[in-house]
């Protein structure tokens, strides 16, 4: 029978599905695994990525199943999102009737790959009953002041209509769209994420050499942490005037307070409320006044790339220590979301305030020595016209500046980070709903939890302008939980990235228990941390950043205990390119994988897509390497008839010849290499490339005890990767005992060799092989690899002989 491989794949689907073959077990004694691959949005088709994705999962699933672990290996859907509204306003279809199609549709992709989820545990973040959940984890971090609501500057999407979180905000672009954010000031509802910078930082020590050090490295920078000194700059009287005595003054953060005696200005950003309200009393030129409207309007990404620019705001503040009157200033480089908006400025010992001085040829002052003038020095020194810290060296001033100052009770030490709360409400129909409700008289009240979960109402007309729930004439009047009169329910909804913060645990839990609680502690501390987690680098601040804060905020409301974090190890896969490009249906350089899996069967997909590269790097398509994928596995398949036992043979190496002997050291080089690449580097190319290697030399021999070995163990090995066929042959040949008794002893006597092959090289130059005894002596070594070669040692003195042990012998000749 030739090698059919829809015929084998439906078959073994089916079984697999009948024996409910990949369900976890309820036995908390076993050991156990949890591999996990971020889920999918069912956008209605499966890509290359979501293969190459999945096949790595699963490879480490089924090994590990194979090692009698119990294996919890997951799939589900993050539901929610803008691109089930965009279908709807494209094609008239509600976004639940298209989501759950492509769900649908989505699944038996999945299951034609033959991945080795559980079909118990899957759900759909979009499913009412995951809402009920998440909503009363709102309400709980809303009650523990974790989560609060305030007007303040957002990043806006008009193509999206809709809030963008900071990390959802790419080089001045919307991450889903790709069009420009403008800046919008609306209420919104945030959760203190910055609560949790020092423990977000500080656990990052606890998965190095879990996770790729780039992510780690991507994550600290963002949580940004900096230490410094914090301090007040007071109005001047005449400034204090002009302001009506509305403000006294700011306050000021700066990581260089040795440089303090430098400030020559200081500059607030264009959207600081003390700008404003020049704007708003017409106490600037009008010109003025729109120029630095329009760069508050600006995004950070668009002025970091922009041209330095400010003006000045015709009011000055008093320095702390020396008295001087400094100017203020507006600049486009002072960012409102970071030390306040405000900033003191030291042209001589920093680039960008050097940058804006020459600029606006505002004054400089040096108070390190080392410097030359004209430009800003930034290396160490001693203070120079620092009054009585003259002399003292920079790096020492910095705790002395700080203690002066709080000496004198006019700042202190503190320290500040980059990262901001989590913006959490859109305005969108298809998300979660917030489970707030407004009252006249109450204020801001959250659901009863009874009343959970507030589900959308279906009967919306989405047409892209606004948002639905606020336009609909009934969806939102309800009685407020608290007093009973007349209220409204807020009509924002989560931030999908809600939904994939917290699905590592439902997955753990039981789905037995998913009607009675959204999270199991006993069942998550069982299971948790997911041993292997398996997405793409370009979730390494967004995602991976809110999973880990969901992690400790949900220990902290008591929903989990014993969890530092959620993903032990972090692989990040490479992306599948296609002439050296993304994978993307705009460029049409696509790969359907139903028509792959159609021609070639499914294992050929999962073969290519883990021996084309290394996981972590990225994957060029090469439609001839899928020819070849395919090639390998029927030849695989057509030896099988080379065996006749039905069993792991017991076979004398020392009646072996040759062939049999190299057949079998490579058969056992691939088992031994194996548990490294399933267990520690992932590189199931090697695996791969060194079965093939093994099948080549089993050719060259006809031993049907070593066939039977060999096939015994390739299919053992293999089986993770393309699990049909070797599960075909396995059952064929061999009863499935390889696939199902554990480890296979790797037998150290197969790499005991009589000969060994050494290459002779002439002054490093590799010239001939020889094979000698694996016992010969050096002096017999040398004697032969002279031999060889006597064309290239014809009339020249050998001065040298070099042999290697067990790889080559190098003479020197002149």
């Amino acid at each position: 029978m030739s090698y059919s491989p829809n015929d084998i794949e439906k078959k073994w689907q089916t079984i697999w599905s009948e024996k409910e073959a990949f369900e976890p077990l309820d036995d908390k004694t076993l050991e156990k695994k949890y591999i996990l691959s971020m889920f999918p949005f069912p956008s209605g088709r499966l890509h290359m990525g979501h293969v190459r994705n999945y096949s790595i999962g699963d490879a480490m699933a089924r090994y590990y199943r194979k090692q009698n672990y119990n294996v919890l290996h997951p799939i589900g859907w993050d539901a929610f999102g803008m691109p089930a509204e965009n279908a709807a306003i494209k094609h008239g279809r509600h976004p639940k009737d298209w989501t759950y199609s492509n769900i649908a549709y989505m699944r038996k992709e999945l299951n034609s790959l033959g991945l080795s989820f559980s079909e118990t545990r899957e759900f759909a973040t979009c499913d009412e009953l995951y809402t009920k959940w998440e909503q009363e984890f709102i309400i709980k971090m809303f009650e523990e002041k974790l989560l609060y609501r305030e007007s303040t500057t957002v990043n806006w999407c008009e193509s999206c209509h809709t809030v963008l979180a900071n990390e959802q905000v790419e080089e001045g672009c919307c991450w889903r769209c790709d069009n420009e954010v403008a800046l919008k000031e609306m209420p919104g509802y945030y959760l203190d994420i910055k609560k949790y910078s020092d423990e977000l930082l500080d656990d990052l020590k606890l998965l190095e050499g879990k996770w790729p050090s780039q992510v780690l490295a991507m994550q600290s920078n963002w949580i940004g942490k900096s230490q410094g000194l914090e301090f007040s700059f007071t109005f001047s009287e005449a400034s204090k005037a002009k302001l009506e005595n509305k403000f006294e003054g700011f306050e000021v953060f700066t990581t260089r307070p040795d440089t303090v005696y430098g400030v020559t200005y200081t500059a607030l950003a264009p959207e600081h409320p003390i700008v404003k309200d020049l704007i708003k009393n017409r106490l600037l030129e009008r010109d003025i006044a729109d120029k630095i409207t329009a760069m508050g309007n600006m995004t950070e990404v668009e002025r970091a790339k922009a041209q330095k620019e400010g003006y000045d705001l015709g009011i000055t503040v008093i320095h702390p220590l020396t008295g001087e009157e400094i100017p203020v200033w507006t600049a486009n480089f002072v960012l409102a979301s970071y030390g306040g908006g405000a900033v003191m400025s030291v042209p001589t010992h920093d680039e960008r305030d050097f940058e804006f001085a020459t600029k606006y040829n505002l004054p400089m002052k040096y108070v390190i020595s080392g410097g030359e003038e004209g430009s800003a020095y930034t290396g160490e020194g001693v203070l120079i016209n620092s009054d009585e810290l003259n002399g003292m060296k920079n790096t020492e001033a910095k705790a002395e500046i700080i203690k002066l100052f709080e000496a004198k009770n006019v700042g202190k030490g503190t320290t500040n980070y980059k990262l901001r709360n989590w913006g959490i409400s859109r305005q969108r129909y298809w998300g979660a709903p917030i489970p707030f409700v407004h009252c006249d008289a109450c204020g801001l009240v959250p659901e009863k939890v009874e009343n959970l979960p507030i589900a959308l109402p279906e009967d919306v007309e989405i047409t892209g302008e606004g948002n639905p729930l606020e336009n609909h004439p009934t969806w939102s009047n309800c009685a407020c939980p608290k007093c009973g009169e007349k209220a409204k329910r807020e009509t924002d909804t989560l931030d999908t990235f809600v939904q994939s913060s917290w699905y590592q645990f439902r997955y753990a839990t039981h789905p037995n228990k998913w009607e009675s609680c959204g999270i199991d502690k006993e069942d998550v501390n069982y299971w948790l941390g997911v041993d292997q987690y398996i997405g793409g680098i370009e979730h390494a601040i967004l995602h991976l950043l809110y999973a880990r804060f969901f992690t400790k905020a949900l220990r902290d409301l008591g929903f989990i205990e014993n969890i530092k974090e959620p993903f032990e190890n972090l692989l990040t896969q490479g992306m599948v390119l296609m002439d050296g490009s993304k994978m993307s249906k705009s460029k049409g350089n696509t790969v359907d994988p139903d028509s792959l899996i159609e021609k070639y069967g499914a294992d050929t997909a999962r073969l290519f897509t883990l021996f084309a590269a290394p996981p972590q790097k990225e994957l060029e398509w090469n439609d001839s390497a899928v020819e070849g994928a395919f090639r390998f596995i029927k030849k695989l398949y057509d030896r099988r008839t080379k065996v006749t036992i039905d069993t792991l043979p017991t076979i004398e190496q020392n009646a072996l010849n040759k062939e049999e002997k190299i057949a079998r050291v490579k058969v056992y080089e691939a088992l031994k290499r194996s548990i490294d690449v399933y267990e520690k580097t992932f590189a199931f190319n090697t695996l791969i490339a060194g079965c093939m290697e093994a099948l080549n030399a089993l050719d060259k021999q006809k031993n049907e005890q070593v066939w039977t070995e060999g096939l015994y163990i390739i299919t053992h090995l293999l089986e993770p990767i393309i699990p049909h066929v070797c599960a075909e042959i396995s059952e064929e040949l061999f009863e499935s005992k390889n696939l199902t008794g554990g480890k296979i002893e790797i037998l150290d006597e197969v790499f005991v060799q009589d000969t060994i092959t050494l290459g002779v090289a002439v002054n490093g130059k590799r010239r001939a092989e020889i094979e000698v005894d694996a016992e010969a002596s050096k002096e017999d070594i040398i004697a032969m690899a002279k031999e060889s070669i006597p064309k290239w040692l014809e009339g020249k003195n050998v001065v040298k002989e070099i042999l290697v042990p067990k790889k080559m012998v190098n003479l020197v000749v002149k």
